[in-house]
């Protein structure tokens, strides 16, 4: 396992804060109270251990297959619906949404090889995650990646009430290949996946999903 380094400011500003915090409790908050330091302490590590756990990037066998659309974040599958895609697409396409929580491991994976032929970033508000205008109205980023035979999916960070800040690392017509880091989000949100009516969907409502491992559905040929 590593620390992903988006996380790298807030880890330290974090832990700095907290040794600050926790001697000035010792020499001049509780410095005649052993048990409030104890427990200050305790409560402090577990606070930097919390959001540490945010940032881990597990190893992984990571899974691989030109039609297979592999789960680009960790979490829990939230719907399955066929769907008007308005942005890009402007018809019906089959929509894959997985919810992350704080607790869930928070890069964001490309589930196929391509190039990405659409990118666009859009500032909103922050309403929760399964809000039903989350996907419209929060801050959210469009990629669009088409794969060798030509066929398109498109993939949507969402922010959400407690995600405040997304991170992309693609730009269109750049070539990106399937379970390579396309982005993150900060403390929880989700990812919509748009894939294709004919695509045959292998997940269920309420399934946990592994970013880069869990097969999400296959591609028409």
């Amino acid at each position: 396992m590593r620390l992903h380094r988006e996380g790298t400011i807030i880890m330290l500003t974090t832990g700095l804060v907290l040794l600050a915090l926790n001697l000035l409790a010792y020499y001049y908050l509780f410095s005649d109270n052993s048990t409030a330091i104890i427990l200050l302490a305790i409560v402090s590590l577990i606070l930097f251990v919390l959001v540490v756990q945010f940032f881990r990037i597990p190893n992984r066998l990571l899974t691989t297959g030109e039609s297979q659309v592999i789960a680009p974040a960790d979490g829990k599958v939230v719907v399955i619906e066929e769907t008007l895609e308005s942005e890009y697409f402007k018809d019906r396409r089959r929509q894959v949404s997985i919810f992350m929580s704080p607790l869930n491991v928070h890069v964001n994976r490309n589930p196929v090889t391509g190039i990405v032929r659409y990118f666009k970033y859009f500032p909103g508000k922050y309403l929760v995650a399964w809000h039903p205008k989350s996907s419209t109205e929060n801050e959210r980023t469009t990629v669009v990646i088409e794969v060798a035979n030509g066929t398109q999916v498109l993939l949507r960070q969402i922010a959400g009430a407690v995600a405040r800040r997304i991170i992309w690392y693609v730009k269109e017509g750049q070539p990106v290949k399937q379970g390579d880091e396309f982005g993150f989000i900060k403390f929880g949100s989700r990812v919509d996946v748009f894939l294709p009516l004919d695509a045959e969907i292998k997940v269920k409502i309420g399934e946990i999903t592994k970013g880069g491992v869990t097969v999400i559905a296959e591609l028409p040929s």
